[in-house]
């Protein structure tokens, strides 16, 4: 075995972006503003929905769990990313690596239940119209919710588990803005088939099943509103659903491009990373704020007041 064995007394070099001296003060500025208005939008969602009455509902109860997540997501990444500018990256120890990794995957997987639970939401309000109170009640509205939080960040662990275990020689150098387990597992002088078999299948399993549960939930959507037989009564049920689809396109859409393609492109993938960890948590507040009447009036009239 060559090199030194890096176990939990060692420390990592996340090298971010540091191999483009020329865009470190472009891209720290864009970085610390798409940091800032994904607080500022997403928490403006939520005491928005919150001092609002006629916002109560299950819709903007999962968008406040949404808009939590996205603020979660970015916090997990963002700050050391932005301390590791203007020097040849941060270092970073084992043991907080493999926190950031976990908690990167419990946050995904956390949106990716969201997003399913918002979907089965808007199936019942379209679909089952009429017993839609009675389906979505408080109770079960908070048990899905909790279930999400609950399984993506339980879903993790044996990842981290697994990774704990293994050893990591010769390059303590993670080209990359954050503890991705892609790279880590390219670090690793041990075997990391297990831990790739775990990867592969949950990721696809989660990511596959509630994509699957949220077209399915969108055919049956899509076949209601073509029965209904005015032009207006169709919009108006659609317009209920466009802001979340366009989110479920943006994010899944990133994921695809950043994980499914060659396992070999997955050392280096940077760009494709910051389309779900920062265009997709800075874009929802701007989707759902542009796209939703009730949440824009409540906005415009937040605005008034003050």
């Amino acid at each position: 075995m060559k090199g030194e064995n890096q176990n939990s007394s060692g420390y990592f070099l996340i090298l971010g972006f540091s191999d483009l001296p020329e865009m470190q003060v472009p891209l720290f500025g864009a970085f610390v503003m798409v940091y800032l208005v994904t607080w500022v939008g997403n928490l403006l969602i939520i005491a928005t929905v919150y001092s609002n009455a006629q916002l109560q509902t299950p819709m903007y109860f999962f968008l406040t769990n949404l808009s939590f997540v996205d603020i979660s997501l970015t916090t997990v990444i963002f700050p050391r990313m932005l301390a590791g500018f203007f020097q040849e990256g941060t270092w970073i120890s084992f043991t907080q690596c493999l926190t950031q990794m976990h908690f990167f995957m419990a946050m995904m997987a956390v949106e990716f239940y969201i997003l399913t639970v918002m979907a089965y939401d808007r199936y019942i309000a379209i679909c089952h119209p009429l017993r839609y109170m009675t389906i979505m009640n408080h109770s079960v509205c908070m048990w899905l919710a909790s279930a999400s939080w609950v399984m993506g960040l339980i879903e993790p662990i044996g990842h981290t588990i697994a990774m704990s275990k293994i050893s990591f020689c010769e390059s303590h150098t993670i080209n990359h803005f954050f503890c991705d387990i892609a790279v880590l597992m390219k670090l690793s002088c041990s075997s990391t088939l297990t831990i790739e078999l775990l990867t592969y299948i949950m990721g696809t399993l989660i990511t596959m099943m509630s994509f699957v549960l949220i077209i399915t939930s969108y055919v049956n959507i899509i076949s209601s509103i073509l029965k209904i037989q005015s032009d207006t009564g169709r919009r108006k049920a659609f317009s209920t659903c466009a802001s979340h689809l366009t989110v479920v396109f943006l994010v899944y859409g990133s994921i695809f491009a950043a994980y499914f393609r060659p396992a070999s492109t997955l050392s280096d993938n940077r760009i494709s990373s910051l389309a779900y960890i920062a265009i997709a948590p800075v874009c929802n507040p701007v989707i759902y704020s542009l796209k939703n009447t009730e949440l824009k009036k409540a906005l415009r009239k937040n605005k008034n007041s003050s």
